[in-house]
């Protein structure tokens, strides 16, 4: 690669704050006893802060608001640091030990913190030898933890004591009683902004470093410590965290993954903040991992190196110049492959010749979208940064990966040519979904193939990506085909025509009350069609429905959802395609009951095939579909008549389920404890269905409904 400049920051460090309006808001709910009787209280030292009332704390934007609550961690200091938003649900022992969290005064959005506890810290990871099990690093990173509400009482099988007593054990204070929504609001408005805890000093003492003289909070606040503003994103953080000599971490011999030449895959991870679910995450895959500080020299041994890391981290990139230009070097030298994560993903980027940029507020979440730029799917990622890389800056080599979906900033890019990747979420998550561990699956196989190859081989290669590429080709060839007798552009085209014209199959007459889902889902897709610019015609009988209600569906035909009715709806409108999965199991049996017609009948079955429904609909073939990807379904055989249904209870023994194929709302299903409830239960199922499904019975089990919206770029919605 050729050799580029480093690229430096070019945005201020954080929007600047507006005039100063002081103002002091007192807490927004009642103190509370943290600890106590009754309340979880499990140590002397618990028992000992319950017998006083809350402290009275301060928390200060720089702006100069000032929100007052309670403290419930440590009070042995005030602090400072730069206030940044979490909206994740679950996870604060692995969002406080996140060392990218390192100098940040977090507040947690979600109303409800410390309820399950916090696990042992001297429990060791079964994986890691010396690493606790259930944290990112060895100790808290933020500088301070503000809540809404913290809870007195905690209940979880691995609790071992409070989050506030934890707190106070590792010197962080933390303030509870505000409210979380204004300080979010106001830094989504304002931009991230510095902040300050502060104790009384009748708990905690004087500072010894004066507060500025500018600072308003020192006249207003006089009885509490004030300290300085510190802006975390000045200093050397990663320096603060990265481990100090390199650490080899190693998996069981029968766990390993070689080489050819029998020697277990080295992976070189270079920490800057490095989260110890990373490391998990290698070694359980038989990586052999040796993490080295931020500024260590692993180019020294660079013929021993299969993979290179990089990490997360804390602060602005651009400080750890040591980091990127060895990165650089790294790159250039074409002999392994490469992978980063968040602070490493901008350390690839900007030794790639790209820039970074502080973003207003950051990402900080366990939900955030994320599409992939070279198959449209989408991820739910767990994310924790303020800087990001400039996607317009990126060198003609470098290509973005994945895009955010919330506000577009860049969130991966990959190399065009050789096997270097990186991302700026977490796909190790920890806390948060584990929808893109797939990536360390990714970065694995490519060393396994530049092993295979005997060199570095090629750009890596993404799950679904040739696929995508195809789809895309096909569809551009539709477009050319299409264009030169079509002067209509308007509809889509699938499978090679276009759709202008869709017939969507309704419900059919219910019981009020009944089957609302349906009614729900159609009227969702006739609205998605309609924006789509694609004319829309209804069949559904039922008066009482969203479906049918005025300037919804283009036209509405109020007629029962019968083979004979479809056939002359379609000969009438002449639709170009027809949907038959949006009104329960009336519409999915009119399209088995049509499937050898609608090509005749010049219409395109759009979304669910009819092939995938009558899978699923016919109960012997949903078993032996099951069976295929080895899903555990309890015994069963199908029945076509009353005599096959009872040798089958015989074999399989009693009680029994009965189920009916092709059943609207499972008419004629139940539970048989002997021949003569089976044969009652057939008589009825069979008079409305071809087949019977007799099954274990599964009575007294817990049934989870599990649905699935997927759409053809496979992004699921569950």
């Amino acid at each position: 690669m050729p050799a580029v400049p480093i690229a430096t920051n070019v945005e201020e460090s954080r929007a600047p704050s507006p005039t100063p309006t002081v103002t002091i808001t007192p807490p927004c709910t009642a103190p509370a006893l943290s600890h106590g009787a009754g309340c979880a209280a499990r140590i002397p030292e618990e028992i000992a802060a319950a017998a006083r009332e809350p402290t009275l704390a301060t928390l200060v934007l720089k702006d100069g608001a000032m929100l007052q609550g309670y403290s419930f961690g440590a009070e042995e200091k005030s602090v400072s640091g730069e206030c940044v938003f979490q909206t994740g649900m679950v996870g604060y022992p692995e969002s406080l030990t996140d060392p990218s969290y390192r100098g940040q005064i977090l507040v947690l959005t979600y109303p409800l913190v410390g309820n399950y506890g916090v696990p042992s810290r001297e429990e060791p990871d079964p994986l890691l030898e010396g690493l606790p099990a259930y944290f990112e690093s060895s100790q808290i990173h933020v500088a301070g933890l503000v809540v809404g509400q913290a809870s007195a009482e905690f209940s979880h099988h691995l609790a071992s004591s409070g989050l506030g007593d934890w707190l106070r054990r590792e010197g962080v204070p933390a303030i509870y009683g505000v409210d979380t929504r204004a300080i979010t609001k106001r830094i989504r408005e304002e931009g991230v902004m510095l902040g300050k805890i502060l104790l009384p000093t009748s708990v905690v003492g004087r500072s010894e470093q004066p507060a500025d003289a500018a600072d308003d909070s020192a006249a207003l606040l006089p009885d509490y410590q004030n300290v300085p503003w510190v802006d975390p994103n000045a200093a050397n953080l990663v320096a603060e965290v990265s481990c100090k000599q390199p650490t080899t971490y190693s998996p069981a011999p029968d766990k390993a993954l070689r080489r050819p030449d029998g020697r277990v895959v080295r992976v070189v991870a270079v920490d800057i903040g490095i989260k110890y679910n990373q490391i998990r995450c290698f070694v359980k895959r038989g990586v052999e991992l040796v993490v080295v500080p931020w500024d260590y020299d692993f180019l020294a041994d660079a013929d021993n190196i299969d993979g290179l890391f990089l990490s997360n981290g804390p602060g602005d990139p651009t400080t750890i110049t040591a980091t990127i230009e060895r990165v650089k070097a790294a790159l250039a030298l074409q002999k392994f492959p490469v992978f980063g994560i968040c602070l490493g993903h901008q350390v690839f980027a900007l030794a790639s010749g790209a820039q970074t940029e502080k973003m207003k507020y950051g990402n900080r979440g366990q939900n955030i979208p994320c599409t992939d730029m070279l198959t449209s799917r989408c991820y739910i990622t767990s994310q924790n940064h303020g800087y990001a890389v400039k996607a317009d800056t990126l060198p003609p080599t470098i290509k973005e990966l994945f895009v955010n979906a919330n506000d577009g900033s860049n969130e991966g890019i990959y190399h065009t040519e050789l096997p270097y990747f990186s991302v700026q979420f977490h796909p190790e998550s920890n806390p948060g979904p584990r929808d893109t561990e797939i990536l360390f699956d990714i970065f694995v196989s490519t060393i396994q193939r530049c092993h295979a190859a005997g060199k570095i081989a090629g750009p890596v290669e993404f799950p679904g990506a040739e696929a995508a590429r195809l789809r895309r080709a096909q569809r551009e060839t539709w477009e050319r085909e299409l264009a030169a007798d079509d002067s209509d552009k308007s509809g889509r085209i699938v499978n090679g025509r276009r759709i202008r014209k869709v017939l969507v199959l309704g419900s059919g007459g219910l019981s009020i009350g009944q089957a609302g889902e349906f009614d729900y889902s159609g009227s969702q897709a006739i609205k998605a069609l309609k924006e789509e610019g694609i004319y829309t015609v209804l069949i559904n009988p039922n008066i009482a429905t969203i479906q049918t209600s005025k300037g919804l569906a283009d036209k509405c035909y109020f007629l029962p959802v019968t083979p004979d009715c479809v056939r002359k709806v379609i000969l009438h409108e002449r639709p170009d395609g027809i949907y038959c999965t949006f009104g329960g199991q009336t519409a999915l049996n009119i399209g088995v009951q049509l499937r050898d017609e609608f090509a005749g009948l010049g219409v395109q079955v759009l979304g669910t095939s009819i092939e995938t429904i009558m899978v699923t609909e016919d109960r012997e073939r949903f078993a032996a579909a099951m069976a295929e990807i080895n899903e555990k379904c309890a015994k069963s055989h199908a029945a076509d008549n009353i005599e096959e249904a009872i040798a089958a209870a015989n074999d399989i023994g009693y009680p029994l389920i009965i189920r009916a194929a092709y059943a609207l709302g499972g008419l004629g299903s139940g539970f048989a404890s002997n021949e003569e409830e089976l044969v009652g239960l057939c008589r009825k199922a069979f008079a409305a269905s071809p087949q019977v499904l007799v099954e274990r019975s599964m009575k007294g089990w817990k049934e989870i409904e599990y649905e699935v919206v997927r759409d053809s770029y496979d992004n699921c919605i569950t």
